[in-house]
């Protein structure tokens, strides 16, 4: 038999178990919880970041910056990715795949780990290509489930972008 707290736990994970078990079942909450994923797309300016804070401070998302994890792995000493990642970032090349998403997998572990109950992610400006696609469906495949894709669609006259930024994109 499931102990009170195991019952407890398969019930608010909304799992239903046979508790006729002769065996202890060790339950580990975040390795039961697949990440639920929602893309968060959209030119510079169209207001990404601003919807991604209020879907967070309304729903309990957590917000994962492609572009911020990328910078912050190029700037840390210790990376093993950070000169490759200064140096497409300096080419105006696009990262590897398999970097980001090693980026991303790492935080959204991390983030689970954590707290087992915060595991949904608006993961903003990923994917960028079809070969970013590619590579999030062949390696996370099982892993995350993604349930949409907000894409904000906005003109160079609405977007947040400054007069001075505008003549770049």
């Amino acid at each position: 038999m499931l102990s009170r707290c195991g019952r407890r736990l398969l019930q608010v994970l909304g799992l239903s178990f046979p508790l006729l078990t002769r065996r202890p079942l060790i339950l580990c909450p975040h390795r039961l919880m697949k990440p639920l994923v929602v893309f968060v797309l959209g030119g510079p300016g169209a207001g990404k970041g601003t919807q991604c804070t209020r879907i967070v401070e309304k729903y309990g998302y957590t917000h994962l910056s492609a572009g911020e994890l990328l910078r912050v792995e190029r700037k840390n000493p210790d990376s093993q990715y950070g000169e490759l990642i200064e140096k497409y970032i300096k080419d105006g090349r696009i990262v590897p795949v398999e970097i980001t998403i090693s980026l991303l997998k790492r935080e959204m572990d991390q983030t689970m780990a954590t707290n087992a109950q915060k595991n949904k992610f608006l993961i903003d400006g990923f994917p960028r290509n079809q070969d970013n696609l590619q590579g999030w469906n062949k390696t996370m495949d099982g892993e995350a489930d993604v349930a949409f894709v907000l894409f904000f669609d906005c003109n160079n006259e609405n977007s947040n972008v400054s007069s001075v930024n505008k003549a770049n994109y």
